[in-house]
């Protein structure tokens, strides 16, 4: 099994305190242009996407320049922080390490994760607030697809609900098998992001085997909230 993968499967959860100059998190960018926002739907897929096209890349394979950083985030806690960007300060941040997934009309990009700290300025100067978009009706779910799910119970920004999916990327790819992981890598990991209705989502926790993402409660929810649940069937 891929290291990145392993690690996910055997790591153990801390509500321990960090030494804030030890917080590592993932940043992830959503470009959302003011005249022309993209969908949420298509931002959300495209971002949990990202998440995990950084943790599987090649470079974040042991003696790749990214496996360092990747691992060090991942032996922790794995934060994601999402922020906006339209125009120059798109382009800007496509010159630092990561990986930008497009989806429909929406484009977001993962970096690979390090110190909260020692973040470059072009991405520092972006802001975090300002990332709500409308709620749409998607599709069908495309074909090679995994479906992860939104709780119906809980608000979030299009931001938040990004690194929530991400996280649920993630979580996911240690419970497919090597055949899987490629075929889904040869569709640019593709997601569907959909959101049941109460009922369906109470069932959908209480069937074995199902993942669940809950939340350390640092932004928008409560600590322990579930915000998504993925259940390969």
């Amino acid at each position: 099994m891929n290291e990145i993968l392993k690690m996910l499967v055997d790591r153990h959860y801390t509500t321990d305190e960090e030494d804030p100059a030890a917080v590592r998190a993932m940043p992830m960018v959503l470009r959302i242009e003011r005249t022309s926002p993209p969908c949420r739907t298509d931002v959300l897929e495209a971002a949990a996407a990202a998440a995990i096209a950084v943790c599987l890349d090649p470079r974040s394979e042991p003696g790749g320049e990214w496996h360092d950083e990747v691992v060090a985030w991942v032996r922790g806690r794995i934060r994601k922080v999402s922020r906006r960007a339209r125009g120059a300060h798109w382009e800007a941040v496509q010159a630092l390490p990561g990986v930008t997934i497009t989806v429909g009309g929406a484009e977001v990009r993962a970096f690979v994760p390090g110190r909260v700290g020692d973040l470059p300025k072009e991405l520092s100067r972006l802001q975090i607030s300002g990332s709500e978009l409308p709620v749409d009706e998607p599709g069908p779910v495309p074909a090679g697809a995994y479906e992860l799910w939104l709780n119906p119970r809980v608000e979030m920004t299009a931001g938040k609900a990004a690194a929530q999916v991400g996280h649920a990327s993630m979580l996911l790819a240690p419970t497919l098998s090597e055949e899987e992981l490629k075929e889904w890598a040869a569709v640019d990991y593709r997601c569907a992001v959909r959101t049941p209705s109460p009922e369906e989502w109470d069932a959908l926790l209480a069937r074995p085997g199902t993942v669940v993402v809950r939340d350390a409660g640092y932004t928008e929810v409560d600590p322990g909230t579930a915000t998504v649940a993925v259940f390969r069937g």
